[in-house]
């Protein structure tokens, strides 16, 4: 079931009429579900919420974009970049945080998103409120094969397979010590105490293993839209990403990838114009925390159970 499902998702867009919109709206869909899935592991997993996790993506991309634009170096090489920055942000985010819980934790990592707007505004090596553009296009060589991505549908295969290894890392991660150890953390940190585990480290572990993701996210988009600017770090991305995770349900592996599609769809195929599409993701967030804390999935499970 699980390869038939893989399999329909590298066709969606030829079944969805295989034009530019359907595999332009598969790649959107599948950067912003790997960013969800980044934030997913801090939220469903730590009990945390993080409103900085834009930083780890807009280090991603900033860093692909200035490797690329400005160093010439390949997709490989900027990946690997991307990876490094954004890991090396968060285990710095860690450090600062490492002993802040809830509403402090999510204040302090959202005045580190504002941080990030600010000195990408006035820092003329990253294009100050410019931006970067003129990224090439995504081209690597692997075994003496080249690819290039021009298009949308040429960059599906490797949104996909990103999708892919993010979806088989948070299923492993969850099946994992640290995973166990995350939710004993989260449920009763005394209990983690006595068990021997140190909640902190726990902590910084999955800060730390979220980020590569929001940076891998970031990778792709640069190259997705060839231009980068301090509007990576904003309320935008937060939104997305904060609706997604909560609004199917937490702990569940398709749940992100669901509400992302939901959400882009809306927004690329049915929007109201981005002042009411940013009204819908906000007024989704409080109906969902307000009735269906547990997300809108427990919702079709209890009428399941009631019948």
């Amino acid at each position: 079931m699980t390869a038939l499902l893989a399999i329909a998702l590298f066709f969606a867009p030829q079944l969805m009429g295989g034009s530019n919109v359907s595999y332009s709206l598969l790649v959107i869909i599948g950067i912003f579900a790997i960013l969800a899935y980044s934030l997913d592991l801090v939220v469903s997993d730590l009990g945390e919420v993080s409103l900085g996790h834009t930083v780890f993506f807009g280090t991603g991309a900033y860093t692909t974009a200035v490797a690329s634009s400005q160093f010439g170096l390949g997709a490989l090489e900027t990946l690997m970049l991307a990876l490094a920055a954004s890991t090396l942000v968060a285990a710095f985010v860690g450090l600062i945080t490492l002993k802040l819980r809830e509403f402090i934790f999510s204040l302090v990592t959202y005045s580190l998103a504002v941080i990030s707007i600010t000195l990408a505004d006035n820092w003329m090596f990253v294009g100050g409120t410019d931006g970067i553009s003129g990224i090439p296009p995504l081209k690597f060589s692997i075994l003496g094969l080249d690819y290039l991505a021009r298009t949308d549908q040429q960059l599906w295969p490797v949104v996909y397979l990103g999708l892919l290894a993010t979806l088989y890392l948070v299923h492993t991660f969850r099946r994992s010590r640290l995973g166990s150890e995350a939710m004993t953390v989260q449920l009763n940190t005394g209990l983690a105490i006595m068990s021997g585990i140190n909640p902190m480290l726990v902590r910084m572990k999955v800060l730390v293993l979220s980020a590569p993701l929001a940076g891998l996210a970031g990778w792709l988009y640069a190259y997705q839209r060839a231009y980068i600017s301090s509007d990576v770090f904003g309320a935008y991305f937060l939104l997305i990403m904060l609706t997604a995770v909560i609004m199917i349900g937490r702990r569940q592996l398709l749940c992100p990838l669901i509400g992302v599609a939901l959400i882009i769809t809306q927004e690329k195929m049915f929007s109201l114009g981005a002042y009411w599409d940013n009204i819908i993701l906000g007024t989704i967030i409080i109906l969902v925390l307000c009735f269906f804390p547990g997300g809108l999935s427990r919702l079709f499970t209890r009428r399941v159970a009631h019948t």
